[in-house]
């Protein structure tokens, strides 16, 4: 990893470069070629992100880029900005890359510079700049052309603005991957189906979507949380995850926030408040979070919701453990068939002692049912 200081830093991760390798190779299959393409989209990329960059810091934000595998990322933190300035500041993205276009379209009028290898390079940066600029400004998320009709809307309609972009989003999104995979070029036309995909995907969480959610210094505090977090500081972790949720109240950072602090007070030995905080937020909970309340809903003795989560939570966590956490909730609901059905389960995943496991007091609502005892029978063989 490469990393610039500066008014503008700069971090250059080893993907872009394995990435655009590839790229070039399967253009000009060549060494020579690949190098050039690197080179061709490492200057176009660069020059794309600073036109981001450099608006947000004239609007006093404090931008840095960071090269990754799919091309490049503009952070800028900073109390939010008017939606005008945000516009432009994604605009300025793509009218740097057109700046580019006409440049090097007016250097290859000069003579010297029009012939060998400064041709090459200036026709393939001319291509390119004018392709990724057309194609970045259809209003597809997250490309820029995206995230502009997102301003838009938002700025019109609020929160409901993010779900009618994503609406566009998707739709064009289909329009254009049909579009490429007409016209035999399969990797845009994937590419596209991927993000209409993604859109699709944002549209069906984004009615748990707040204006909170917009709100740059309450995601920065959850970043700050979230780093906490990995470093062990975890009490300090749930000091500013109390504060995010007391001023978020609702939506996907309060989601989050609340997720991180069961995960924490189930770490400390607290189930019943890791289980009565995430049933709370039971419906927007992620499959991790999921599984988190199935199993201190088990530790509560709530059988019926450990019973109606059981095959999600399965397919999520596919232990042992998580059947044979089934197979007793079934069983203290005397329903002997998924109990059995579950200790089936438990044994294709290799949970050990299962006979003594059997003569748990928890089993003996369905002991006496023929299939219980057939399986019991099975296992003295």
């Amino acid at each position: 990893m490469l990393h610039f200081s500066g008014r503008i830093p700069l971090t250059i991760y080893p993907a872009f470069w394995i990435f655009s390798g590839l790229i070039g190779f399967w253009i000009s299959e060549s060494l020579f070629g690949t190098v050039l393409w690197m080179g061709i989209i490492f200057v176009s990329v660069l020059f794309h992100e600073y036109g981001h960059a450099l608006t947000a810091l004239l609007f006093g934000k404090q931008p840095r880029i960071e090269l990754v595998a799919m091309g490049g990322l503009t952070y800028h933190d900073g109390q939010k900005l008017a939606f005008w300035k945000q516009f432009l500041i994604v605009f300025n993205g793509p009218l740097f890359g057109f700046l580019l276009f006409l440049a090097a379209t007016f250097l290859l009028q000069i003579p010297s510079l029009s012939n060998g290898l400064g041709k090459v390079i200036l026709m393939n940066l001319r291509n390119v700049n004018l392709f990724w600029t057309v194609v970045n400004l259809l209003p597809v998320l997250p490309l820029d052309g995206g995230q502009l009709l997102r301003i838009v809307l938002e700025g019109f309609f609020g929160v409901r603005g993010f779900r009618y972009a994503l609406i566009g989003s998707m739709a064009i999104g289909v329009l254009a991957s049909l579009f490429f995979f007409l016209a035999q070029a399969l990797l845009p036309g994937a590419l596209f189906f991927l993000l209409a995909f993604q859109s699709f995907d944002a549209f069906r969480k984004s009615r748990h979507f707040s204006e909170k959610d917009r709100d740059e210094s309450l995601r920065s505090k959850l970043a700050q949380a979230e780093l906490w977090i990995q470093e062990g500081r975890k009490e300090e972790a749930l000091e500013l995850l109390a504060k995010i949720r007391s001023d978020a109240k609702e939506g996907m950072l309060y989601t989050a926030a609340t997720q991180y602090t069961a995960l924490l007070m189930y770490d400390q030995g607290r189930s019943e408040q890791t289980y009565q905080l995430l049933l709370s937020i039971r419906e927007e909970l992620s499959p991790d979070a999921l599984c988190l309340l199935h199993k201190t809903a088990f530790e509560n003795k709530n059988y019926p919701l450990v019973a109606e989560l059981a095959g999600r939570c399965f397919q999520t966590w596919p232990t042992a453990e998580t059947a044979l956490r089934n197979a007793y909730a079934h069983a203290a609901l005397a329903q002997v068939v998924p109990t059995v059905g579950w200790l089936q389960t438990a044994i294709q995943e290799g949970a050990q002692n299962l006979a003594e496991v059997l003569h748990d007091p928890s089993f003996d609502p369905v002991r006496n049912d023929p299939a219980f005892q057939q399986l019991i029978a099975s296992l003295q063989k």
